[in-house]
């Protein structure tokens, strides 16, 4: 067996896009992987037969996403693969270009082209398609100018480049750049005539839309703001046979997930009040009688986050749209339960079933007919599609098989500790491959992002490679970790309080059972909240001998003022906003104790995360350089919040080059 190599993760298959066509026999899937030469991603769209045989349909490792047209033979997707288009988006010009293909064999085709950067798209019928768009009102379409105007809208655009005019927060988002003004609207486009009809208003951003059965009426999540977003949105009805549009005023929850129609004038929907747990508050299910014009809450138990929030660097290209589907009069539902991820279903009594009761992860998923296609991590495995029957999970593919069979894949111990009276937080620990009782090794605490996300024993590409290297890896999951319920995830008002203890007596634990790890080369590292808890950590102890912040937070205040989240994010998790309570966001601030450091520290940090700004990275690294601490700074130009999960493959390469390099040279005294 060979030993996990940090560039391996490039050899890796990763999956997404699953979706059975509309006859239940077939279905579509993408496959991503690295082109390293290129610094970037190829991704082609699959066919899953009937045989259960997986083959490429598209070969130009551009189509990351697709639509089954109804009859059930062709998809449709948007490409770029023509170059006179390519220069056309060089030169400024905004527009999607779709085509088609059989899944029986030929070529794709050219289908239609929009002159708005399409975000989504569903089919009503042949001629007649429901998209959303990103608009901004600042920019004219240029299917609509003659060639003198447009050659000056062009002008105009390239000009613009060099300025931007803030009248709004957020003004930009993580992975989206400037969004200042800029809505996702939705619209219908009629292939016939190319006439796009927008049927939302110009403040109206929207998501999470969804057809009836009849494809005459529309109901999707909107949220109309001027000046400021609030974390507020409603649900919407739109007649698409009427042309009326229709706010539903008679909804007692707040902020909304997504919404399906669900048997005759009913409409199921994933809501929370945010009145007892704030922001991350655990939604629950209601259902809509449009005749009655009456809401009912479902399930005013329910107490799991509706989303797969267990942890990996191994995934590209799912998107959260992903893991909540309906099917029949059945609403299927992805929970993180304890430390996996599971599917299940609800009807409209509020009846729930679970339907994978293995563990894991369900990452996207594909039902038609009550028959269940999954993509998930398994075990130590990577992501394969897997078919869910009777309870029972049965691999389907085998595009990451050799890789894992071939090399040293380390299995977590799990550890469970009592930190408080009643509470119990579950962590594993990974022993150094070709590990020797007898020997001494140094060990890495890692903290997840979030806070509320959770760790599991999946497979953990940067965890496997140190333990490769002779490393023990520890982690848990402390209170703010999803997983046990709306109480233990509620850390509002006590960031760096029970989850600093709840992590360091886990530390101990673990220093206590594993008697090979020597206590003296032990270091800590953790991205995002994880970043916050590593710079938290370096000014609350001297006992990590190296740390490696990464994406982190430093400063409440200015985090508050200058991320695409901060103003709601910070008022809301740590319970003070600049004005009314300006020393408990001080307090909470890892800066506030920068000069009580002594921990020598790598700062890894991305120029455009927008939701870690980089101020918050460069702060803590002047305050270490400051009080003469060694630290370092590695900053990735053109990368954002999601540089270790989806980052360029050059820049994921150096990420995990200097966050080992750093702990080698402070562990090992390499």
């Amino acid at each position: 067996m060979e030993k996990i190599a940090l560039k391996d993760f490039t050899q890796f298959k990763f999956l997404s896009g699953l979706e059975y066509g509309p006859k239940g026999n077939v279905a579509a899937f993408v496959v991503h992987e690295s082109d390293v030469e290129n610094n970037k991603y190829l991704s082609n769209i699959w066919l899953l037969k009937e045989d259960q045989s997986a083959t490429p349909l598209t070969t130009l490792q551009e189509e990351r996403n697709f639509i089954w047209r109804q009859d059930g033979e062709h998809i449709l997707f948007p490409s770029m693969r023509d170059e006179k288009d390519k220069e056309k988006a060089k030169k400024g010009e905004i527009f999607t270009q779709f085509y088609q293909i059989n899944i029986n064999g030929g070529e794709a085709q050219k289908a239609f082209r929009i002159g708005e950067r399409v975000t989504s798209i569903k089919e009503i019928d042949e001629e007649t398609f429901l998209i959303t768009v990103v608009h901004d009102p600042s920019m004219t379409d240029l299917d609509t100018l003659e060639e003198g105007e447009k050659q000056k809208e062009l002008k105009r655009r390239k000009d613009a480049k060099d300025y931007e005019i803030l009248d709004e927060i957020p003004f930009w988002s993580n992975g989206g750049g400037f969004t200042n003004k800029k809505r996702n609207r939705l619209c219908l486009y009629h292939v016939k005539d190319q006439r796009l009809e927008v049927l939302t208003e110009v403040l109206t951003t929207i998501h999470g839309y969804q057809l009836n059965e009849d494809k005459t009426k529309v109901v999707f999540i909107g949220n109309t703001y001027e000046n400021k977003a609030e974390m507020d949105n409603d649900i919407y009805l739109y007649d698409l046979v009427a042309k009326q549009l229709e706010k539903l005023d008679y909804i007692p929850s707040k902020s909304h997930m997504t919404a399906h129609f669900i048997g005759e004038n009913q409409i199921i929907y994933i809501g929370k009040t945010r009145e007892d747990f704030g922001m991350n508050e655990n939604p629950k299910f209601y259902l809509i009688n449009l005749s009655k014009r009456e809401t009912k809450c479902l399930t005013p138990e329910f107490d799991c986050s509706i989303v797969n929030s267990v942890g990996s660097d191994c995934r590209y290209g799912i998107s959260y749209g992903e893991t909540i589907k309906k099917d029949g009069n059945h609403l299927y539902f992805v929970t993180t339960e304890e430390e996996y991820a599971f599917l299940n279903r609800i009807d409209a009594n509020g009846n729930i079933e679970k339907l994978s009761g293995k563990g894991g992860t369900v990452d996207t998923f594909t039902v038609k007919n009550e028959a269940i296609l999954f993509i998930g991590l398994q075990e130590q495995k990577l992501q394969e599609i897997y078919r869910l029957e009777n309870g029972g999970v049965n691999e389907i593919t085998q595009f990451n098989k050799d890789f894992i069979e071939g090399k040293k894949i380390i299995k977590p111990e799990k550890l469970t500790i009592e930190t408080d009276a009643g509470v119990n937080i579950d962590g594993w620990v990974m022993k150094p491959a070709d590990y020797d009782e007898n020997k001494k090794y140094p060990a890495i605490l890692n903290i997840h992002g979030g806070p509320k996300t959770v760790y599991s024993d999946v497979y953990y590409h940067e965890m496997q490679y140190w333990a490769n290297e002779g490393y023990f890896v520890f982690f848990c999951n402390p209170r703010g970790s999803d997983g046990k319920g709306n109480d233990f995830a509620d850390i509002r008002g006590k960031y760096g309080t029970i989850d600093y203890e709840d992590i360091m007596k886990f530390t101990d634990a673990v220093l206590e059972k594993y008697t090979a790890i020597d206590h003296e080369r032990v270091g800590v590292t953790g991205g995002s909240y994880g970043g916050f808890m590593t710079n938290w950590i370096i000014g609350h102890n001297h006992r990590f001998k190296a740390a490696a912040s990464q994406r982190s937070i430093s400063n409440w205040i200015s985090f508050f003022g200058t991320t695409d989240i901060g103003y709601y994010f910070a008022d809301d998790q740590i319970a003070a906003t600049p004005w009314a309570n300006h020393d408990k966001l001080w307090w909470h601030s890892p800066l506030k104790y920068a000069d009580q450091v002594k921990t020598p520290t790598l700062f890894i940090h991305s120029e455009e995360d927008y939701r870690c700004w980089l101020v918050e990275g460069m702060q803590m690294f002047t305050a270490l350089k400051y009080h003469g601490v060694p630290s370092r700074m590695c900053m990735f130009r053109g990368e954002n919040h999601e540089l270790s999960r989806s980052g360029k493959p050059k820049n994921r390469i150096k990420r995990l080059e200097e966050i080992t390099n750093w702990f080698n040279q402070y562990l090992k005294g390499e």
